[in-house]
């Protein structure tokens, strides 16, 4: 970045340090998301790769996941569903 624009790297760094802390949910979900996006990985390739996998996780989502070692709640259930249902 060069001091040629409107703030300096001085002055963006004193107008960074003048912001409140990030709340701790933000942080505790932002250094989440790296697990639950691998988590989110593993189960759309074992439902690609896995019909009867595949078929449990239709009919009852919730429960085959459990079944196989996942806690539900800790996992984004809604974007799960869209990448099974589109594929990615």
């Amino acid at each position: 970045m060069t001091s040629t624009g409107l703030y300096d790297e001085e002055r963006l760094a004193e107008l960074l340090r003048a912001l409140p802390p990030a709340p701790e949910g933000w942080v505790r979900a932002a250094q989440e998301l790296p697990r639950s996006r691998r988590e989110l990985d593993d189960i759309v390739a074992r439902a690609v790769a896995d019909e009867a996998f595949r078929l449990a996780l239709i009919e009852d989502l919730e429960r085959a996941l459990r079944d196989v070692g996942y806690e539900p709640d800790a996992l984004p259930l809604e974007e799960l569903r869209r990448r099974l249902s589109s594929g990615d």
